[in-house]
């Protein structure tokens, strides 16, 4: 069961993701280029679908290199938790679409308003553009969630900025457990998250968005995972990690004023636009092949 407190950090989190929903008008269906079979990579990342906003963070998030990382290739079967607005769903799901694959998104129980309204959004952007996105496959994760996907279907999972949220929801080892269940024998999990310093002593409810790499390794190894490499990809040594309103005060974001107050209008920006966004760990884990 979900203590008070762990339902009080989701439903800042949940708040935190609703801010985050993109505001920007996506481009007209008419303007928009159909995918190209067996198209590449790069030209997913290139794709005139992904709204200008989206693409002025790809030097901060590395979609290519970081995918690339993880092993995502043509024909494969992928599991996304928690897209949220879909940001890298509009990478993922025009790439294996048009080669062959599937993608799985193992989106929020529709617990609460907050959650309903992220997923029904969602679910209207891929209604909305079918020829972009193809068939995607919506599951959910959460406390009471069954299975994300058919028992060692999947390919690849990617947890891509969430191990936080699962930390103040207490349900951090039931996404492991959940994602291992999915993998095939040798399948991979792709890990991105906000990097606390090493040494610190871990938050268990991750209050400040970060979470040490020492500690999301052990997560996974007490899962069945394998660690097979870390990345510096999404590195960024300008992050001090010390913020006002955690991990959350840096860029996307922006919190100017603790979260579920009115912002600040007299807060200094300056500082935080220069660090950019945060440090993050990248990990590829392994499902043991036998």
């Amino acid at each position: 069961m979900v203590s008070v407190s762990r339902r009080s950090a989701l439903a800042g989190a949940l708040a935190l993701a609703a801010c985050g929903k993109k505001a920007e008008t996506a481009p007209e269906a008419a303007a928009v280029s159909r995918p190209a079979k067996g198209m590449s990579l790069p030209q997913a990342v290139a794709g005139d679908w992904r709204l200008p906003a989206d693409k002025a963070r790809d030097p901060w998030r590395h979609p290519v290199e970081s995918l690339e990382f993880w092993g995502l290739k043509p024909g494969q079967t992928v599991v996304e938790f928690w897209p949220g607005a879909g940001w890298f769903t509009d990478i993922l799901a025009p790439y294996l679409a048009a080669n062959d694959g599937k993608l799985i998104a193992a989106d929020l129980e529709p617990t609460d308003p907050a959650a309903v309204e992220i997923v029904e959004a969602y679910r209207a952007k891929l209604k909305a553009k079918p020829k972009i996105y193809g068939e995607v496959e919506i599951t959910a994760f959460g406390a009471t969630s069954g299975p994300v996907a058919p028992a060692g279907s999947a390919d690849l999972v990617l947890f891509l900025r969430n191990l936080h949220n699962w930390m103040a929801a207490g349900i951090v080892e039931k996404a492991f457990a959940d994602a291992f269940a999915a993998l095939k024998p040798g399948g991979v999990l792709g890990i991105e998250e906000h990097r606390a310093a090493p040494g610190d002593v871990q938050d268990v409810l991750a209050a400040d968005g970060y979470v040490q790499q020492a500690y999301a390794v052990r997560l996974a190894q007490e899962a069945g995972f394998v660690l097979d490499k870390t990345s510096e990809i999404n590195a960024n040594p300008k992050d001090t990690r010390n913020h006002p309103f955690g991990v959350w005060t840096l860029p996307p974001v922006r919190l100017t004023s603790p979260r579920g107050e009115a912002p600040n209008p007299s807060f200094d920006r300056a500082p935080y636009e220069a660090i950019g966004e945060s440090d993050r760990m990248t990990l590829r884990l392994l499902k043991p092949a036998v």
